[in-house]
């Protein structure tokens, strides 16, 4: 039996074919099930949800100072083994997919200490993808 997603996020976006495109092509995610206005997707173990709403592209992005960068307050992300990280790295550079924040270490040799890099879906959702140093210390102190 396959092991249930961990999370479910439903997502808007103002083409479906262009989230598609990003999410399947690009992020290597697997399309599950689809109705006229939605299609679900296998996101990283996750259940990812995205849904066709007109005119739905975030307006700005309000973003707070972390670790001397600029993060986008609304944002989701994945948290992935360190190979998993520098490979999506890697394809989205390959892809000349534009970073809101190019791959780097945070927090370094600190606790917490994280891989980290965020990139926009065509519809303008900020997602950041990261990898811990030490996986125990995700909540660490």
């Amino acid at each position: 039996m396959a092991e249930r997603p961990r999370f479910h996020l439903a997502l808007p976006v103002d083409d479906l074919a262009a989230a598609e495109a990003f999410y399947v092509e690009i992020l290597g995610a697997e399309v599950g099930r689809v109705g006229d206005t939605w299609i679900d997707l296998a996101f990283w173990d996750h259940q990812l949800t995205v849904h066709l709403i007109p005119g739905s592209a975030p307006s700005t992005h309000v973003t707070h100072p972390v670790d001397h960068d600029e993060i986008p307050v609304r944002h989701f992300g994945v948290i992935l083994p360190r190979g998993d990280w520098e490979a999506l790295a890697q394809r989205l550079a390959e892809a000349r997919l534009p970073f809101l924040l190019e791959p780097r270490i945070r927090f370094e040799g600190e606790i917490g200490e994280q891989a980290t890099l965020f990139v926009q879906d065509p519809a303008g959702n900020a997602l950041e993808f990261k990898s811990f140093r030490d996986p125990s210390q995700v909540f660490a102190r």
